[in-house]
């Protein structure tokens, strides 16, 4: 039996112990707490009820804020973490690992102060405890999976995707269940890419349904969109068919429709006037967006890639433009060949 640790027990977190308990090989599962308050409740009252109510954790779902214990007899060790908190996470799980462990991060960020996916902030710090080749050990997971619908059961499909493909393939057994379905890529950057790239796009979509705007707004940012996240992929050299799949296109719709959205809802109220540190006082899960969006915007100057939408969000979060200003602009670009 596989002994897996999840480090994070925030809505994906919990989801994740929840959906690899029904997975059909049997696992030992650790679900790691950042609060020992939060972990104790889970213990003893086997519902998350600040970040997944309503869904109960399996009695063989082990939850702690005690990472020695979380990691004791680890295998597997799922990185479910915001980005701006990843490398300390880790680097506090360091003196708890092992050679042989197995890691997937399932972050959707890029870390603000490097602009570094999350992969590479794992390797370094995996780099530090002498792991040889720690590229080899990490796998990332990303994709269409609102965490209530998955941990509810509904039909969930993602991308694992690894350099090694043995690795991915190994993943791809242990991990997939009757409602989870696995799909496997060796596009590692292009995957961790697009599930950065999409939160962005999906402020900028909400921010045009709280305009009150309709669908053919919506359907052209979508597309334009995916066309801002290729241009930087491709720049980067991640393969154009990742973005086209369910790392890209099919979170990208899922993100920017889907009312359990966090980014989206961001944007709807700050499309409705309000502003974002009042948005984001009251709640209680990580927009990824938000931490994303300067660190996106850095990165594609640095590679001389034009992004509008992204441009735009980073002027509305951080510069005070109104997003009926953005949408304005936008459209008073030059006029150009699709």
């Amino acid at each position: 039996m596989t002994r897996i640790t999840i480090l994070g027990a925030g809505s994906w977190g919990t989801a994740l112990s929840v959906v690899l308990s029904r997975a059909r090989k049997p696992h030992e599962i650790s679900l790691w707490a950042h609060n020992s308050e939060l972990a104790e409740a889970l213990q003893r009252q086997r519902e998350n009820t600040t970040y997944l109510a309503s869904v109960r954790l399996p009695d063989g779902i082990r939850a702690t804020h005690d990472m020695a214990q979380a990691l004791s007899g680890a295998q597997i060790v799922i990185g479910a973490i915001p980005s701006v908190h990843a490398r300390a996470v880790y680097t506090q799980a360091l003196p708890f690992i092992t050679p042989e462990i197995i890691y997937v991060s399932t972050t959707k960020g890029l870390e603000p102060e490097t602009h570094l996916r999350m992969s590479l902030v794992l390797g370094q710090v995996l780099a530090k405890a002498g792991t040889a080749e720690p590229s080899k050990r990490i796998a990332v997971l990303s994709g269409p999976s609102f965490a209530a619908e998955a941990a509810r059961g509904e039909p969930t499909a993602v991308v694992l995707a690894a350099e090694n493909v043995g690795l991915a393939s190994k993943l791809q057994e242990e991990l997939s269940g009757p409602s989870f379905r696995l799909y496997t890529n060796d596009d590692v950057l292009g995957v961790e890419l697009a599930g950065a790239m999409k939160n962005v796009i999906a402020i900028a979509a909400g921010a045009c349904q709280g305009l009150g705007l309709g669908s053919n707004p919506l359907a052209a940012l979508i597309t334009r969109g995916l066309a801002e996240m290729m241009r930087l992929a491709a720049a980067l050299r991640a393969r154009p068919e990742t973005l086209s799949g369910l790392a890209g296109l099919g979170d990208l719709v899922l993100t920017c429709t889907g009312t359990l959205s966090r980014n989206r809802h961001v944007g709807m109220e700050l499309g409705k006037g309000r502003k974002l540190p009042e948005i984001l006082a009251e709640m209680r899960m990580v927009a990824e967006g938000v931490d994303t969006t300067a660190p996106l915007l850095a990165l594609a100057h640095e590679h001389s890639i034009t992004m509008p939408i992204t441009e735009k969000v980073d002027a509305i979060l951080h510069r005070g433009q109104s997003p009926k200003d953005a949408i304005r602009e936008i459209m008073d670009r030059p006029l150009k060949r699709e």
